[in-house]
């Protein structure tokens, strides 16, 4: 059974949603994911009106919609939020910049994300949660199971209200299981779930690039979670085995530095695809790099054909 291969628009916010859909159908894409970010989805404009527009460019050049993601103002649900935040939030969830108020409106914000789905016609919202214990992770001086607990008790706090709201709407969350969330690996990812009571709303987004670096087994995560797998984001990633002059924390480098991508942990500059979960069967979505947008519809299809 042939998986649609959808592009995921995020890294094409640049552009006008009628310019992605526009390259999107001539590079053979079945469908979009959407961001909510540029006008791709404006969450604070998007009635149903607005909806049912977006819906009807998409069928314009034949896109089929599966998910939104919402990863920008998720982040700062959790986070301790500073400076870094500016740059990729709205003026109304900054505010005047004050952590807890940033935090309470992006929850808000998320909540109406979900609304937002369910206008769509959508089960599933992608995105992070932010973490107000990351700063801990491998920190020195060591660090305490409380103080660790003490931030899982934050996620559930802030989580839980917005997960209720989206089992009320029928729509789930997907969490992008990545470096900088409450859940970076599976151990993590396990800590998260039990911290909202196993919540029938939280699930998780799949991404295998963000594991292979810190060396866990991406394929156990598959087995593990097999049905809090909602949806599922794919890289063509590499990493040198080899000793290099900076390691998985990334030695304070720009993400575009010519070392990073030619020397060192791992190379995230080749295509990217992601796949994603309906019915609670896995089906195959593409996002590329914009700089190496090579592969053709039919590698594709050969690819998504072997995630039956």
């Amino acid at each position: 059974m042939k998986r649609p291969v959808t592009l995921f628009t995020g890294q094409w916010a640049d552009l006008t949603l009628e310019e992605v859909c526009k390259k999107a159908a001539a590079f053979g894409y079945d469908g979009l994911e959407l961001a909510c970010w540029g006008d791709h989805i404006e969450v604070e404009k998007a009635d149903q009106a607005y909806c049912d527009a977006k819906l009807a460019l998409l069928k314009k050049y034949n896109l089929k919609l599966f998910s939104i993601s919402t990863h920008l103002v998720g982040q700062a649900v959790c986070d301790n939020a500073d400076i870094r935040h500016r740059g990729m939030l709205s003026d109304e969830v900054w505010g005047n910049g004050e952590p807890e108020g940033i935090r309470q409106r992006a929850a808000a914000l998320v909540i109406e994300t979900g609304a937002v789905a369910k206008r769509l016609g959508l089960k599933v919202v992608n995105g992070f949660t932010g973490s107000s214990i990351w700063h801990l992770n491998y920190s020195f001086p060591a660090v305490s199971q409380e103080m660790i607990q003490a931030g899982y008790d934050d996620f559930a706090k802030r989580w839980i209200p917005i997960l209720d709201a989206y089992q009320k709407m029928g729509v789930k969350y997907a969490l992008e299981v990545h470096p900088t969330e409450i859940a970076f690996d599976i151990e993590t990812a396990r800590k998260a779930l039990s911290a909202v009571k196993n919540h029938p709303a939280f699930g998780f987004n799949f991404d295998p690039s963000h594991f292979g670096y810190q060396g866990v087994d991406y394929t156990k995560f598959i087995y593990v979670f097999a049905e809090r797998v909602f949806h599922v984001h794919m890289k063509d990633v590499s990493w040198n085995d080899h000793p290099g002059t900076f390691g998985v924390f990334g030695g304070h480098l720009e993400f575009g530095d010519s070392v990073r991508l030619s020397y060192g942990s791992y190379n995230t500059q080749k295509q990217a695809i992601s796949i994603g979960t309906k019915k609670n069967k896995l089906g195959a979505f593409a996002s590329f790099n914009r700089k190496e947008s090579t592969v053709t519809k039919q590698e594709l299809h050969k690819f998504s054909s072997k995630t039956n």
